[in-house]
């Protein structure tokens, strides 16, 4: 199965595409081309407001419309969005124009933790305290019902403090894709990281998959190759069906004995997340590691007083407009997008108010409380936008587009690209 997002590394003197704007939505001056895959290019980028370097995977409708790679994407997005944790790399959001559709992410600037061990292979010290925060991550995934299904050290990053990063969910799999026999079904995987489960194909448990690959990355990072070796693929898979390999003289014991134990071709008897997390190997030189649930912002709305209706924190990132799935992947007559904002209901009616002043032939209605429409010299509605009041400082504002063409309303093309920018820019960011 392909994977999603899976750059190949390229020069970091390859020039940006040149079809693309620099300026992406007004919002994202884009920079060097990182790398590229089968339907996806991830540029370097800059947040224009914050100076922040952000990297943008690109991806062609084209070439993921009407196959399993549509839902592949769809499901990446919904995971990414409910995963906030120092050790996985952050969405911050999703864009989309008519012909592709741009992740936002967290840009790690050490590049791939296999470029490290390509060099050679690492202290037991240091091989710890990236398992540790492996382990970390992947049980946080887990706890939310999330399996990544395709651990390897191509997609775990370094930043510039050499913490290591999760990337790529391309793969991953949800509880609720579990069949009614408990269990996982569909192969997936990189072939030396699979396990042994995997090649029976009568089901496995996503956690436990999880685990072994993350066992096989740890032999990397201590041995330097892989444990499972075979030039042919067939041999590399039979050798991962006996769980037959031996671990290098100059592993500790305790570590050869943790490697077994992560590495048993028995799912059963393998090791869980919890008793990784006690083991005496990994608890030695244990950092704590600290990681929100909600963004602070998003905190502040839970439980207010004056809010009008409560909202999960899930609830509320959901309506970001990067992050909302409505419109990126079908090409309606209506759409709509939803922003929490922290600009006031009075400031953003104000933008808008100040935006249609400057055209010719646009009528701005306002509606009861805040809310307004943009429409046509005809009458026809091209844009509506309603704020709710979600707390004193936040509000959730939800403007809808309708028609796509002159024929259903008269308004300049140019001028409807103007306003949605505009406007999404003004309310979109805190």
């Amino acid at each position: 199965m392909p994977e999603i997002g899976n750059a190949t590394p390229l020069s970091r003197q390859t020039p940006v595409d040149s079809t693309m704007d620099k300026a992406l939505f007004g919002k994202y001056e884009l920079g060097k081309l990182l790398g590229c895959g089968a339907f996806a290019k991830v540029y370097h980028a800059r947040d224009i407001a914050t100076g922040q370097s952000v990297a943008i995977k690109v991806i062609n409708k084209s070439k993921i419309m009407g196959s399993a790679l549509m839902s592949n994407v769809k499901r990446e997005i919904s995971i990414m969005r409910r995963l906030r944790h120092p050790n996985i790399v952050k969405l911050y959001e999703v864009l989309a124009t008519k012909t592709k559709i741009y992740f936002v992410m967290e840009f790690v600037k050490c590049g791939e933790l296999f470029a490290k061990v390509a060099k050679g292979r690492l202290t037991e010290d240091l091989s710890r305290k990236y398992f540790q925060q492996l382990i970390s991550a992947v049980g946080y995934c887990h706890a939310r019902g999330v399996f990544h299904r395709d651990l390897k050290p191509e997609n775990l990053l370094l930043d510039e403090n050499g913490d290591l990063k999760v990337s790529d969910f391309g793969l991953s799999a949800v509880s609720g894709q579990v069949h009614q026999d408990g269990l996982l079904h569909t192969l997936c995987g990189t072939p030396a990281y699979v396990a042994p489960e995997i090649l029976r194909k009568k089901g496995y448990d996503g956690a436990k998959v999880d685990v072994w690959s993350c066992g096989i990355i740890l032999f990397v990072l201590t041995a330097g190759y892989l444990p499972f070796n075979d030039p042919n693929l067939m041999g590399m898979y039979k050798k991962i069906y006996k769980g037959d390999f031996r671990c290098p003289k100059w592993m500790s014991p305790d570590l050869k004995r943790f490697l077994h134990r992560l590495l048993d071709v028995n799912a059963d008897k393998r090791l869980t997340i919890d008793q990784i997390t006690r083991h005496s190997w990994f608890k030695k030189d244990l950092q704590e590691i600290s990681f929100y649930e909600e963004e602070p912002m998003m905190k502040a709305a839970i439980g207010e007083k004056n809010s009008p209706f409560l909202l999960s924190a899930f609830d509320l990132i959901s309506f970001s407009s990067g992050l909302n799935l409505c419109g990126l992947f079908e090409d309606d007559t209506e759409r709509s997008q939803r922003f929490v904002s922290a600009v006031s209901p009075e400031r953003i009616i104000e933008k808008v108010e100040d935006l249609v002043k400057v055209e010719n032939g646009i009528e701005l209605r306002k509606k009861e409380e805040w809310g307004v429409e943009i429409a046509g010299v005809n009458g026809n509605l091209a844009i509506s936008l309603e704020i709710c009041r979600l707390s004193e400082d936040l509000v959730v504002v939800e403007v809808r587009q309708k028609g796509g063409g002159s024929s259903s309303c008269q308004y300049n093309e140019e001028w409807k690209n103007k306003i949605e920018r505009e406007l999404m820019i003004s309310v979109a960011g805190v």
